[in-house]
């Protein structure tokens, strides 16, 4: 391996990085600032845990550098891994059960039709990505619609608080000052966030830079490597939102933050780089990205309906997750 190469392989481990731990900043100012401001917890839980901004952020950074199909494939790539490693490693160590309205059920498989469907065209256009773009608000607030018409919560403010470390349980006391402040605090911490926002842009510009240098190294695919490489590092703290709030018994969280990911992935992430520049959804998209995304979520969505997710279930997760590897590479 050549100086030039492990330049690349750095620069893109450091952007990744970078952009992590800007993301986790930015995701709590947001919530204290929210706190402060009193903004709804609930819509704000729904945003924290669905909108990954990392992946996005990656994607249209990458989109500008001409490279759209390393773009798509951190979405398909992303997608998968929350439904199989996140939700199967939950299940391998901590076997939960879960009683999932069929409504929120239907909405799973229903929302990734319409990106299905423009991608038999083999292109998704300015004008696909402004539709899906458009689509994502509007099923936001269907979900809020339904989760105020029935009594199950997936995630309300309390649960919020103890996901981001702001409950009383974290041990972290909450400064009263800050408190009186109020409004002057919120917009402190919207401050923070913006500065997050710059320095996960910043991020996302040096991983593509050295995700270029990876790629012509290597001679690979970008669509494979952002489906499997990018997409593994840049969805580790997904894991964790996801197997921490099973551990701590609280399910419903685990589940919300499957169900508001698949929403983000397959409307505003895909929507937002088509917007920039055309995707090609010929050819591997077909015949090896929507089949795994496909049956993922079709497994998953079985499993919330059995109302149980097992070691069985979550080890034939994984499995699927090592086929999507290996289906990218061979």
């Amino acid at each position: 391996m050549d100086v030039s190469t492990v330049v690349a392989v750095a620069l893109f481990l450091a952007g990744i990085a970078l952009v992590v731990w800007s993301v986790e900043r930015f995701v709590e100012a947001v919530a204290r600032s929210a706190v402060s401001l009193g903004v709804s917890g609930f819509l704000l839980a729904v945003v924290l845990a669905g909108v990954d901004l990392e992946n996005a952020i990656l994607g249209i950074t990458a989109a500008y550098g001409d490279l759209s199909d390393l773009a798509l494939g951190t979405v398909f790539g992303e997608a998968v891994f929350v439904l199989t490693v996140a939700v199967g490693v939950a299940g391998v160590l901590v076997p939960f059960e879960t009683r999932v309205p069929r409504s929120y059920l239907l909405l799973s498989l229903s929302v990734p039709v319409p990106m299905a469907v423009l991608s038999l065209t083999g292109t998704l256009t300015w004008t696909d990505g402004l539709l899906l773009s458009l689509s994502f608000l509007p099923l936001l607030f269907l979900i809020y619609a339904l989760e105020r018409r029935t009594e199950t919560r997936y995630m309300v403010a309390e649960e919020v608080e103890e996901v981001i470390g702001l409950d009383e349980e974290s041990g972290e006391e909450v400064d009263e000052s800050e408190a009186a402040t109020g409004t002057r605090a919120g917009w402190y911490h919207l401050g923070v966030a913006l500065g997050a926002t710059v320095l996960m842009t910043v991020g996302s510009a040096i991983a593509v830079a050295g995700a270029e240098g990876v790629l012509n190294a290597f001679d690979l695919s970008g669509l494979a490597f952002g489906a499997t490489v990018m997409s593994f590092i840049a969805s580790l703290e997904e894991l964790l939102l996801t197997v921490e709030p099973v551990r701590k018994g609280r399910p419903e969280i685990a589940v919300g933050n499957v169900v508001g990911s698949t929403l983000f992935y397959v409307t505003a992430n895909a929507g937002l780089i088509a917007l920039i520049r055309p995707i090609d959804t010929g050819g591997a998209v077909m015949t090896v990205h929507w089949p795994f995304f496909a049956l993922s979520l079709v497994l998953v969505v079985a499993m919330f309906y059995r109302g149980r997710v097992g070691r069985l279930g979550g080890t034939a997760l994984l499995a699927l997750y090592v086929g999507y590897w290996l289906a990218n590479y061979l």
